[in-house]
């Protein structure tokens, strides 16, 4: 079984990318889906986040306000550090437990979709990088009609991640989404065809 990281900025195109690697036969885990899981009332994580960020980051019915939350770390390094420490270690074991199920099921390829891969965890637990990177204009503009965001809140969401530079140097693989719907699809099929291919014939991946 192959293990792969697939992580790209805010606005790059990384969800219909991983649409596409769904609908091709990929297993996949979604680490934005495991933390809303491990965020649900009740749980340890929850009470955690209000112990450390206030009540004022969750609903009148109990559930996370995520936009409060974020807003609360967005450009302050401290909180954020502080959020990864509470939500990550139950996103991880949660991780692990699907990771396992996969490998006993005989699944061939696993993506793992991290938006915050190179903020959050040591990329080299994974077999190999898959990034999906868009230009910065491209990402505002996309930020701006799906969010109702103004230029000077998608630049801030956007230097609140780490610069896309630094990522394709530690990626493996990477899938600009610089051109037309088709273009992306077609780029996207080629780097799953070379992970199936390594993934079958268990060659170690660079």
């Amino acid at each position: 079984m192959l293990n792969v990281a697939l992580t790209g900025n805010i606005a790059a195109g990384k969800s219909t990318v991983v649409d596409w690697l769904r609908r091709w036969g990929a297993t996949i885990i979604d680490a934005d889906e495991l933390a809303r899981e491990a965020e649900t009332p009740g749980t340890e994580v929850l009470t955690a986040i209000v112990k450390r960020f206030g009540t004022n980051v969750l609903h009148p019915d109990g559930t996370l306000d995520r936009p409060a939350l974020r807003a609360k770390v967005i450009g302050d390094d401290t909180a954020l550090a502080d959020l990864n420490a509470i939500v990550h270690p139950a996103v991880r074991r949660r991780r692990d437990e699907l990771l396992a199920a996969a490998r006993a099921r005989g699944d061939v390829l696993v993506i793992n979709d991290i938006p915050l891969l190179f903020e959050s965890l040591d990329p080299s637990q994974f077999d190999a990088v898959v990034l999906v990177d868009a230009p910065v204009p491209v990402r505002r503009a996309r930020l701006r009609a799906l969010r109702g965001l103004s230029n000077e809140e998608a630049d801030r969401m956007i230097a609140a991640q780490m610069d896309a530079g630094r990522k394709r140097a530690r990626s493996q693989y990477v899938i600009d989404n610089d051109g037309s719907l088709k273009e992306l699809e077609a780029k996207a099929r080629v780097v799953f065809k070379e992970l199936m291919h390594r993934a079958k014939s268990t060659k170690p991946l660079p």
